[in-house]
C-alpha cells in the first residue's frame, strides 16, 4: 500500500519535487507536505499520479537469470542502472531488481521469457532458504534460479530444480528472495498499457 515513507523514497530516488508532484496530483502545494507529516491520508484517485511521477512501480532489470542455462554476469557487461525497467501492476516499498528467466529446467511453474523481481540485498540467513526458490549467485560467478536444498555442510547448498540434474555442493554469494514473477504475457500486456498511458500523459501536457 502506498504511504509516505514511500513517497520520500521516490522524491529522493527521483530527485523530483514535491511541487511537482502537487501538479501532477492536481492539488495544491502543501497538500504534499502533509501527506508526508501524516496529517493528511492519500486519495485512492491519487495512487496512480503518484505512482506514475515518482517510478515507484519501475524495477531495473539486472540481466538474466539461469533456469538450466548458465548465465555469467561477467559476460553480459550489465551497467550500474540496468538494461531497462519493468513495471509492476501497483507501487513497491521495498528496494527491489529484476532478471529474466532463461532456459526451461523449472517448467512449469517459471517459462523462458518471465521476470522474476527479488529483494536486492539478502534479507535472512542461508538456512531459511531451505526448500525455497529463489534467485542465486554462486561464488564462482554463475547465475541460476533453482530451489535451495542443504547441502553437506552448512556453507554447501544442493541447487535443483523441475527438469534439470542437480548442482551439489556449490557454495553462494548471494540470494536474491522472489517477491513477484511477471509471466512474459503480462509483461507484454504491461508495456501496452505504460505506453498507452504515456501517449495520453504527453496529449494532456500540450
Amino acid at each position: 500500500m502506498l504511504d509516505a515513507k514511500m513517497i520520500e523514497r521516490g522524491l529522493k530516488k527521483t530527485g523530483k519535487s514535491k511541487g511537482g508532484l502537487a501538479k501532477v496530483m492536481g492539488v495544491r502545494p502543501g497538500a504534499v507536505s502533509e501527506i508526508l507529516s501524516g496529517i493528511r491520508l492519500i486519495k485512492a484517485s491519487e495512487i496512480q499520479p503518484i505512482t506514475d511521477y515518482l517510478e515507484l512501480n519501475s524495477v531495473p532489470i539486472m540481466g538474466r537469470v539461469g533456469a538450466g542455462a548458465v548465465i555469467e554476469p561477467e559476460h553480459e557487461q550489465v551497467p550500474p542502472e540496468g538494461l531497462g525497467d519493468v513495471e509492476l501492476p501497483f507501487p513497491f516499498a521495498e528496494e527491489t531488481i529484476a532478471f529474466e528467466v532463461a532456459g526451461d529446467s523449472m517448467l512449469p511453474k517459471y517459462e523462458s521469457g518471465d521476470i522474476i523481481v527479488v529483494y536486492r540485498e539478502q534479507r535472512h540467513p542461508l538456512a531459511s532458504f531451505y526448500g525455497e526458490e529463489a534467485a542465486v549467485r554462486l561464488k564462482t560467478g554463475e547465475r541460476y534460479l533453482k530451489t535451495i536444498e542443504r547441502g553437506k555442510s552448512s556453507s554447501l547448498v544442493n541447487l535443483t530444480s523441475f527438469n534439470a540434474k542437480p548442482i551439489n555442493g556449490v557454495k553462494l554469494e548471494w540470494i536474491g528472495e522472489i517477491c513477484v514473477t511477471l509471466p512474459r504475457g503480462q509483461i507484454a500486456r504491461l508495456r501496452a498499457k505504460t505506453a498507452t498511458r504515456s501517449r495520453k500523459a504527453a496529449k494532456a501536457s500540450k
